[in-house]
């Protein structure tokens, strides 16, 4: 039997805060848009540029401690860069009023928070530089991983 894979993975800028809900079944679940800007030049050498909008869903479902969209809800707002990596899924409901709707969202499956539209890294309420844990988080579970000492090496870096 062949395998498939269904992978997406974004760099981009939140559109607006997180929309935080809780399911009837008591799992938590965070939607937010993520922006993506391509740019390119014309054949007449003029700059071109196209943003596109991605409907991303993160979910705790199955998680012990802290979930994915615990982690969402807490450190990540309107403007801040996220790296997202999810699989795409399609799915479709009926309105209100008998209408079939068609979403395609990206199922988040792990997050990275790069910093806010600056590029900068806070966080609004995220432990300070140093004892800040690794902001990378899967949706297996568990708490975030500390790595002591990363965030202060910078001074070898060129820029």
């Amino acid at each position: 039997m062949s395998r498939s894979l269904n992978k997406v993975t974004l760099i981009g800028n939140l559109g607006n805060d997180p929309e935080i809900r809780t399911t009837t079944g008591g799992n938590k679940v965070a939607q937010f848009s993520l922006a993506t800007t391509r740019q390119w030049s014309s054949a007449s050498g003029e700059k071109q540029e196209k943003t596109e909008w991605h409907k991303c869903v993160a979910w705790n479902q199955g998680t012990r401690g802290t979930g994915l969209a615990d982690i969402i809800e807490k450190y990540v707002k309107k403007g801040d860069k996220l790296f997202v990596e999810g699989r795409l899924e399609y799915r479709q409901y009926e309105d209100k009023d008998k209408q079939t709707k068609y979403v395609t969202e990206i199922n988040v499956r792990e997050i990275l928070l790069l910093g806010g539209k600056g590029g900068g890294g806070d966080f609004g309420g995220a432990p300070s530089k140093g004892s800040r844990p690794a902001e990378k988080k899967g949706a297996g579970g568990g708490e975030f991983t500390e790595f002591p000492g990363a965030l202060e090496q910078d001074d070898d870096l060129p820029f």
